[in-house]
């Protein structure tokens, strides 16, 4: 990840600022500058649907060697 230094100096300077009034517009100009150039950190997971928990007899998670999915759902056995 980079960083935008203009951005991190003001960022330093509101920490330190006293002045309610001063700290305000330093912040609108960071939200300004965030605004202008398009920046933007992209959140994502991946998630995957499987069943775990007491009413899980097997759950089929690890019965397919080597993979971070589930067996198919066929295999998930309930109590």
């Amino acid at each position: 990840m980079g960083s935008v230094p203009e951005i991190d100096a003001l960022f330093r300077r509101q920490a330190n600022e006293w002045d309610a009034t001063t700290r305000q517009a330093r912040l609108h100009q960071m939200q300004r500058l965030v605004q202008e150039r398009a920046l933007f950190v992209p959140i994502w997971q991946v998630t995957f649907l499987s069943g775990v928990g007491p009413k899980v007899e097997a759950s089929g998670l690890g019965l397919i060697l080597l993979s971070i999915y589930s067996a198919p759902y066929e295999d998930v056995w309930l109590k």
